[in-house]
């Protein structure tokens, strides 16, 4: 008989990111008693937490969470954890790829917080290019567990904790695997039934790219203005209302029943109107957040790329005119100088391209990886995956 003081081994995390996310979740992670390694790109971000010895978190969140290793190696971050937690911008992640594919191991699981649109599916697909032979699971979370800030070197402040997060993984019958695992740390995380669910649920796509564009000359000149409350004025909202059907009817062609903007803001906040408009006006969690002062930041560099040029791109593939956020694209690309449809994550990119709605509907389930022969997928249909 197995003593009741038996434990379950604690998995060990490593966090790709010392941004604003990532310094959050690599600090509770290690206050809640979990092993972590904290990685980023450059040192800047991480000689704070290197010199204290771990991160100082206030806020909802308060403590001190002890960081063994803080690294620059990806190979040395990665080398032992069970569970990497990817928490970088969108249009990061197809480097991370590219940084992990040598190293990674079988048995390991890449979740990205978050994937956006598609994100799961760009990094197998970069591990495919890469060539990677590891046996890992790649999943996405539908949005961040985390609204924090870093207040100072090794410092972050956790403002909120999200009560529901959807997760799904590229092969779907792998989702409970990496619940089981994960919620040992946050038992927050849901199924999120497949990858295209989560991505087509990306609500940012929707509100943060068009409210950056129709408000520019306003951000530009530096007035100060509640970005939602005051950005989100009648005629805007039905720019946004008219992109959110254009987003569910790609989704309905693949056969995913995405929620609407004013039911996301319904179950998120409890707000209800009778249009997009007034869901907005009386959404207290929107209060008092102020537009940006700029136009180079995440909310068109990040959310164009990797969170409307993906569900436009595959809206194409599927016949799916959706003229509206095509324009918000291209003037996008227009006002910051660049081509986010050359840049984004197109079919093309993904390696879907050539993939029939049957394959696409197979691939959401997880079981037909891109590019995959047909010979593979008869396999697939006669094995577990029927």
């Amino acid at each position: 008989m197995k003593s009741n003081n038996s434990k379950v081994k604690k998995p060990k995390f490593a966090v790709l990111g010392a941004g604003h996310g990532g310094l959050a979740m690599a600090g509770h992670l290690a206050i809640m008693g979990f092993e972590v390694s904290l990685y980023n790109r450059g040192e800047e971000r991480l000689w704070g937490v290197a010199a204290r010895g771990g991160v100082d978190l206030e806020g909802e969140v308060y403590g001190f969470g002890k960081i063994p290793v803080v690294t620059t190696s990806i190979e040395e971050a990665i080398r032992d954890a069970e569970l990497i937690m990817v928490v970088v911008p969108a249009t990061g992640h197809r480097f991370i790829a590219e940084q992990c594919a040598p190293h990674l191991k079988d048995h390991q699981t890449v979740i990205l917080n978050p994937g956006r649109t598609f994100g799961a599916i760009e990094f197998r697909q970069v591990l495919l290019e890469k060539q990677c032979k590891a046996e890992v699971i790649i999943a996405e979370a539908q949005t961040f567990i985390y609204a924090s800030r870093v207040i100072g070197p090794g410092q972050a402040r956790i403002f909120s904790v999200k009560n529901s997060i959807p997760v799904a993984s590229i092969r779907a019958h792998l989702i409970p695997q990496v619940l089981s695992r994960l919620r040992m740390a946050y038992p927050q995380f849901v199924p999120g039934d497949n990858v295209f669910k989560t991505s087509f649920d990306n609500i940012g796509a929707i509100f943060h790219p068009t409210l950056s564009v129709l408000n520019a000359g306003w951000i530009e000149s530096e007035s100060e203005f509640q970005f939602y409350l005051h950005g989100a004025s009648p005629s805007v909202s039905r720019v946004l209302e008219q992109i959110d059907t254009e987003r569910i009817k790609v989704a309905e062609t693949l056969g995913i029943r995405a929620m609407t903007a004013r039911q996301w803001l319904y179950i998120a906040y409890d707000s209800a109107g009778q249009d997009l408009y007034n869901a907005i006006r009386v959404t207290p969690g929107y209060r008092g957040i102020m537009a940006p002062t700029n136009l180079q930041m995440r909310y068109i560099r990040e959310d164009v790329p990797a969170s409307l040029v993906p569900i436009a791109s595959l809206g194409k593939m599927l016949g799916v005119e959706t003229p509206v956020m095509d324009s918000i694209i291209t003037i996008a690309s227009t006002i910051n100088q660049c081509d986010y449809w050359a840049e984004g994550r197109t079919m093309e990119r993904l390696g879907i391209q050539n993939m029939s709605l049957r394959e696409l509907r197979l691939f959401a389930i997880g079981e037909t990886p891109p590019n995959d022969t047909q010979e593979q997928d008869s396999e697939f249909l006669k094995g577990e995956g029927r």
